[in-house]
């Protein structure tokens, strides 16, 4: 897991086989294959027999934790999905998101408030930071056409979460941003990611009025 984290394995990437892997660790292939079995479960893995071991191209698809991109969640409402990131700063982490998520005060976070559209219509606005101590890559990434959701669930794996669902009402900037009435009632989502210790992101999520979850169990 801790190779899969710092990339030394990275999505689509053929690991070494059990035997391979049991000696270099000096323990038994039945335990390697345990491991890899429990990772597997979990959707950081793709195992096929006769093919190999490999690190999953879309972990969110089997994991535990599944994390939903906003531009198919748009198109699945027979929707036009478009976004725009209307502001981008680096960040140092405060003291509160030092204690809450274990960051060091020298960790570098990237900071971005995207508007996401269905149909040209506001559809949810975006706070977002991101850990570049875990995610450098992101930095090389075109986030004008890609949004850093879509990015992250497609090339960042992660083995936890944190979701906290709530309402609240509209702030006069969030009233613009949404068209909507100022104190309108506003579904929102606040998630945070991790893969095993260090902290991916964390998001907000402010969706316009009308918005509805369904989730299937």
């Amino acid at each position: 897991m801790r190779r899969i984290s710092d990339r030394h394995w990275r999505p689509g990437d053929l690991i070494p086989g059990e035997v391979e892997l049991a000696e270099e660790f000096g323990c038994a292939r039945a335990t390697v294959n345990r491991a890899l079995r429990e990772l597997a479960d979990i959707g950081l893995l793709d195992r096929k027999r006769k093919a190999g071991t490999r690190v999953a191209l879309n972990p969110v698809r089997k994991a535990t934790v599944e994390i939903p991109v906003i531009r198919q969640d748009v198109e699945a409402r027979g929707k036009d999905y478009s976004f725009d990131v209307l502001d981008r700063k680096d960040l140092a982490p405060s003291a509160i998101l030092q204690q809450h998520y274990g960051l060091a005060a020298s960790t570098p976070l990237l900071g971005l408030w995207t508007l996401h559209r269905a149909d040209t219509y506001p559809f949810a606005y975006e706070e977002r930071w991101i850990n570049l101590a875990v995610v450098p890559e992101i930095l090389d990434a075109d986030l004008e056409l890609l949004s850093a959701n879509e990015w992250l669930v497609r090339n960042m794996p992660l083995s936890r979460g944190e979701f906290t669902f709530s309402a609240g009402n509209a702030t006069a900037a969030e009233s613009e941003l949404l068209n909507c009435p100022e104190d309108a009632a506003l579904f929102i989502v606040n998630r945070s990611t991790w893969m095993v210790d260090d902290a991916i992101t964390a998001v907000r999520l402010v969706y316009a009025p009308g918005f509805s979850m369904k989730t299937v169990v």
